[in-house]
């Protein structure tokens, strides 16, 4: 079965993190995002994997291409993987489209720069039990408002019940107000499809699955379905979801589904990867590989990428920093973003910016 990874997008929210790397590439806990996605499709026995990649393509290709030796060698899976380079912005479902000719039977589709808990394998029951033409992972928030939020009844053409987390498909909504939110259930951004309906697309057209593709199969009356999933979803659209999502991690380690690298816990569900040296004071923060940390630094709910080195009396707080970061000595930063191989001098004092 194939399986698709849309790795095309930017992250220009994730700026300056994004100048130097894909959305995709962005590590969550010592991993590229894109792992995670990856993984659950090969959990779910899907054994060839496409990613379609546009903005720093280069880096998604060299990532994509040791998949095949890794799953080998830890799972024992033989697997295929390989990229396809977008030339110009095809959207989500244009990007797919360009796979048609390969994707002549069930296949799934799943976005590249989320954290999920996806459980693949009983999507893929649902859909086979429902008949339905595609089926979408349904994730619940208590505020749907900065999201599209998905309708369901319990029959194909049935009433709408706001209540229901899985059911068939009868409505969508974006960025709903709270007066026309009919739910709050919303799309997680994994699909399982029919190849059918890629064929509904334009070939060679910019054209999106949640804005175009799947309104489209409402409109011709084909079944949807949905399901909601479990565990964990993040979008790790800004730094501060990037945070979040790591700190929700290593909280949840023992009962979610994901690797996590050796390391030391920390105070309020903080984190330090194995090789950093930390003689700082850290709480509610992680702190990845290659770090050091000195003497009388002061860390707290903020993300230092591999190979940062924290002078002494710092203090860091609400803050990202990229990888091969330099903060000199008695520096104050307060809800900075830092990207990569950025140095700062000592003694300064930053707060609510971004600097590249």
């Amino acid at each position: 079965m194939y399986g698709v990874i849309m790795a095309g997008g930017q992250g220009s929210r994730l700026r300056p993190l994004t100048l130097t790397r894909p959305k995709p590439m962005v590590e969550v806990l010592g991993r590229p995002v894109i792992d995670f996605v990856k993984d659950a499709m090969l959990e779910s026995g899907i054994d060839n994997v496409i990613v379609t990649t546009g903005y720093r393509g280069e880096q998604l290709q060299k990532h994509v291409s040791d998949w095949p030796k890794k799953a080998l060698a830890t799972h024992g899976k033989v697997i295929s993987a390989r990229i396809n380079q977008e030339h110009s912005p095809m959207g989500t479902a244009g990007s797919v489209r360009l796979l048609s000719d390969l994707l002549t039977e069930t296949f799934v589709v799943g976005s590249g720069d989320s954290v999920a808990s996806f459980d693949i394998s009983g999507l893929l029951h649902a859909h086979k039990q429902s008949g339905a033409k595609v089926t979408m992972a349904l994730w619940e928030v208590e505020d749907p408002s900065d999201f599209g939020i998905v309708g369901l009844s319990e029959s194909h053409n049935g009433e709408l019940n706001g209540d229901l987390r899985e059911g068939y498909i009868r409505k969508f909504k974006e960025k709903p107000s709270p007066q026309e939110a009919f739910s709050n259930v919303i799309n997680a951004g994994l699909y399982i499809i029919e190849p059918e309906v890629l064929h509904l697309v334009p070939f060679g057209e910019k054209f999106d699955f949640s804005k175009q593709l799947f309104p489209l199969v409402l409109e011709m009356d084909w079944p949807m379905y949905a399901k909601t999933i479990d565990g964990v979803w993040f979008d790790v659209g800004n730094p501060m979801e990037l945070l979040n999502a790591q700190s929700t991690l290593v909280r949840r380690m023992n009962e979610l589904p994901f690797p996590i690298p050796e390391g030391t816990l920390l105070p309020g569900d903080g984190f330090c990867m194995g090789d950093s040296i930390n003689l700082g004071d850290v709480s509610s923060s992680v702190i990845s590989s290659d770090c050091l940390i000195q003497d009388k630094v002061v860390i707290s709910n903020s993300l230092l990428m591999s190979g940062c080195s924290i002078g002494a009396k710092s203090s860091i707080t609400k803050s990202v920093l990229g990888q091969n970061v330099v903060i000199g000595n008695g520096c104050t930063l307060h809800n900075v973003v830092i990207g990569d191989g950025v140095k700062i001098g000592a003694e300064s004092n930053l707060a609510d910016q971004k600097i590249s």
